[in-house]
């Protein structure tokens, strides 16, 4: 793509409008820190700076602009409430301010949303609504709720008072890192980059903005190059899965990202795993997006100063230990060896004592003597194996073919 312009002229959200934000909101919404990563900057060979929203009393940067917008409402509008619909951290956020500061609240979510999520949202005190089975039928019966209550519809990212709080974000990073040469910013709807976008580049024109989208939902990668995209999939970066990005971000980013790269699954679950490990901070897919940009395209980022925002940390603890145990396999700390035995005595203490000599711990072993396409004398066991490291999972492996043993690697997807 090529260079954008550097003055936001003519667009919804100016940079008075996201100063006008921070203002407002000042006190209210935690001042995150924005620190520099050592170690990941050694692993990536760019110089790393994480902005951690991750921090924010409900986990994530949505309650700037959820605030901003509550904040801009008249008396009248705040007695009759508000009403949004989301199955994420935009409906926790809203909820949290919006009670805080009196004004009724209702969310509307998709029958099938996780009850974690749910519990999760009436516990800040909003009225949640159940309806229809996917996202855009929950949008679309929030958009019918009002009209017919006659209540104020916060959208959760096509807004400009949503997009100049969001922009408060951006704004801090430049006030605490001011020569970051780039800033790689996560993009479902796009309200955090728009906002972003505009804070930095008036701050400083020359630097680069890089969005981030996840390879199964590349909505706004395929609309900016103006490609037909099919957007489908479970992804780990669920927060920014957005089909259709919003209009006012769209003008916004197009006028002012530089550019738009995808990251793939297994990026996504390392680079949660990498903050986990190494900042000792949980962060969701999307929050993760900008970290597995790096790791997906390290020629892109080599050299550069970079800013990456920890846009949120709500990931089920489940899905989380599902992301460190695979990336622990991926590594070879974690495996699962298939070894192919004869029916024999002592066979499996033979096999045994190899692990022992290469002094790998064993975690489970499975026995199979059924459920096999082997003939009746023939067997399999599968061991769940800890090593240090790729090179000791190797030597084992080297070790039990040496030994006469057929092994496979069962690896994980």
């Amino acid at each position: 793509m090529a260079t954008k312009p550097s003055i936001s002229t003519g667009l919804p959200v100016s940079f008075a409008d996201i100063e006008a934000a921070a203002k407002a909101i000042e006190g209210s919404v935690i001042r995150t820190p924005c620190m520099h990563a050592q170690t990941l900057s050694e692993i990536t060979g760019a110089e790393v700076w994480l902005k951690f929203e991750n921090l924010q009393f409900t986990a994530a940067f949505k309650e700037r602009g959820a605030l901003n917008k509550l904040l801009t409402l008249t008396e009248e509008e705040r007695r009759k409430g508000v009403i949004a619909a989301s199955a994420g951290n935009h409906s926790q956020g809203l909820s949290y301010h919006a009670a805080r500061l009196g004004v009724p609240v209702t969310i509307v979510m998709p029958k099938f949303t996780p009850v974690v999520k749910v519990k999760q949202t009436e516990g800040h005190g909003a009225n949640v609504v159940l309806f229809g089975e996917s996202f855009d039928d929950a949008f679309a019966h929030a958009r019918e709720l009002e009209r017919e209550r006659d209540l104020t519809f916060v959208h959760p990212f096509d807004d400009e008072k949503v997009i100049a709080g969001q922009g408060t974000c951006g704004l801090e990073m430049m006030q605490d890192v001011p020569d970051l040469d780039m800033m790689v910013v996560p993009i479902g709807g796009g309200g955090l980059m728009s906002g972003c976008a505009i804070a930095a580049k008036h701050i400083k024109p020359d630097i680069e903005m890089i969005g981030v989208q996840a390879a199964l939902y590349p909505s706004m990668y395929g609309r900016l190059r103006g490609e037909t995209v099919v957007c489908d999939g479970d992804s780990l970066a669920e927060g920014i899965s957005v089909k259709q990005p919003g209009e006012k971000t769209f003008a916004i980013i197009d006028a002012l990202v530089d550019d738009v790269v995808l990251v793939a699954e297994r990026e996504l679950e390392q680079a949660v795993s990498l903050l986990l490990g190494i900042e000792k901070t949980v962060v969701e897919g999307a929050g993760a997006a900008g970290l597995a940009a790096l790791l997906s395209h390290p020629e892109r980022f080599r050299g550069r100063k970079v800013g990456l925002p920890l846009c949120g940390g709500n990931i089920d603890t489940r899905l989380l230990a599902s992301v460190l145990l695979r990336d622990l396999a991926r590594s070879g700390r974690l495996a699962r060896l298939r070894i192919r035995l004869r029916d024999r005595p002592g066979q499996l203490h033979k096999v045994v004592k190899l692990f022992d000599e290469h002094q790998v711990n064993i975690l489970e072993v499975y026995h199979q003597r059924v459920f096999t396409n082997l003939p009746a004398k023939g067997l399999i066991t599968d061991i769940e194996c800890e090593t240090r490291d790729a090179d000791h999972l190797e030597r084992l492996v080297e070790g039990l073919r040496d030994a006469g043993y057929e092994v496979k690697l069962v690896e994980p997807d």
